[in-house]
C-alpha cells in the first residue's frame, strides 16, 4: 500500500508533493514548516519589502512547526507519540539550536524519537526551520 495524504488543515505544500504517504506500517511526512494554511503568514517571521527575512523568532516558529506536524499526523491516522525519526533543518544552528533543543525536550519529554539536526543555508520559503518526519502506524 502506498497512499498519499493531503491534510485540509496543514499549510499547503509549496511544491508538487503530498503532506504524507503511508507505506506499510510507516508514515512518511514531507518537509513541514511553520507556515499557516490559506495565508502567507509565517508565525515568528517579519519580512522586508523584498520578501526576505528581516527578523524572526525561532521559538514561535518551533511551536508552529510542531503544531503543523501534529496536524498532519492526526489527519493521517497517527499520533505525536508515533514519531520514530525526525530530521530537522535549521538555517542558523549557532543561534537557534539552543532554543529549538529546549522546546524539543518540552514537546517530546521522556521518550523522544531519533533525531538528526542539520544546518542549511536556506529553505524554499522564508522560514528558519523545517522538519522531515517518519512515524510508525502500529
Amino acid at each position: 500500500m502506498n497512499d498519499a495524504i493531503e491534510s485540509q488543515k496543514a499549510p499547503e505544500p509549496v511544491g508538487a508533493y503530498p503532506h504524507a504517504r503511508k507505506v506499510g506500517d510507516l508514515l512518511f511526512l514531507s518537509g513541514v514548516g511553520p507556515r499557516e494554511r490559506g495565508t502567507s503568514i509565517i508565525p515568528g517571521v517579519t519580512l522586508n519589502e523584498s520578501g526576505e527575512i528581516f527578523a524572526y523568532d525561532i521559538a514561535e516558529q518551533c511551536h508552529s512547526v510542531f503544531k503543523n506536524v501534529r496536524t498532519i499526523l492526526e489527519d493521517s491516522g497517527a499520533k505525536w507519540e508515533n514519531l520514530v525519526d525526525v530530521t530537522v533543518f535549521l538555517t542558523n544552528m549557532k543561534d537557534d539550536f539552543p532554543i529549538y533543543n529546549k522546546l524539543w525536550k518540552k514537546y517530546f519529554g521522556e521518550n523522544p524519537p531519533c533525531r538528526t539536526t542539520l544546518e542549511i543555508n536556506c529553505l524554499p520559503t522564508p522560514i528558519a526551520i523545517e522538519l522531515k518526519c517518519i512515524a510508525s502506524l502500529l
